[in-house]
């Protein structure tokens, strides 16, 4: 029988939000190779930062982290005209070598590392089974930052921090007056989070019916 190598978790880019991009999934055979691409956020934007993670959560702060770097010298564009190709190519060694490269003027970057350096089969295990126990808060998680937009998530937390602040004062109009706008910056969010609620609830419903009528 031949022994193949694997990698023992996934492998991905952070993306806009916190959210990672997985490239190269768990228990992919090694030697391989992917490749992504990406865009910028941001008008004018002449330099992307990549962080490089590991682990089998929806948002990179929940896993680990294994190098930055960045691309320069972006020639500025529009938000979303630049393309930015990413690749990860894994040898039989289990080195990871990670580019980033801006096909409409040839600017790249690129990172070694190897991910299994420092990682031990108690701590591959442990990050597996925190994926499974929160599973769900994750895609929930996940599913707000794909619906809600940073300029929506900077005004709400932009509005919390002065609440937050007048709080701390005796000023009771003040704090009424933030709070109401607090409650206007996160009507579009409550909306978002009842529709997701009532998904849920209607494909719970439907799923008791099924299995109901087939007992």
């Amino acid at each position: 029988m031949l022994l193949l190598d694997v990698t023992p978790l996934s492998l991905g880019i952070e993306t806009l939000g916190g959210i990672v991009s997985v490239l190269i999934p768990r228990n992919t055979t090694i030697p391989t190779s992917a490749r992504e691409m990406f865009t910028t956020s941001v008008d004018g934007q002449t330099v992307v930062d990549l962080h490089v993670v590991q682990g089998e959560r929806e948002l990179a702060k929940d896993c680990r982290s294994l190098a930055r770097f960045e691309l320069r010298a972006i020639d500025p564009m529009p938000a979303g005209m630049p393309k930015i190709e990413v690749t990860f190519l894994i040898d039989a060694n289990g080195i990871l070598q990670v580019q980033a490269k801006e096909l409409r003027t040839g600017k790249a970057a690129s990172i070694e590392v190897k991910p299994t350096y420092g990682l031990t089969e108690a701590e591959v295990e442990r990050m597996v089974e925190e994926s499974f126990a929160y599973a769900e808060a994750d895609v929930e998680a996940r599913l707000l930052i794909d619906l809600v937009g940073e300029e929506e998530r900077g005004r709400i937390r932009t509005a919390l921090e002065a609440l937050r602040a007048a709080r701390q004062t005796d000023n009771r109009d003040r704090i009424r007056e933030l709070t109401t706008e607090l409650n206007r910056a996160t009507e579009h969010l409550a909306d978002v989070m009842m529709d997701a609620a009532l998904r849920g609830a209607l494909a719970s419903k439907r799923a008791s019916e099924i299995m109901e009528s087939t007992s």
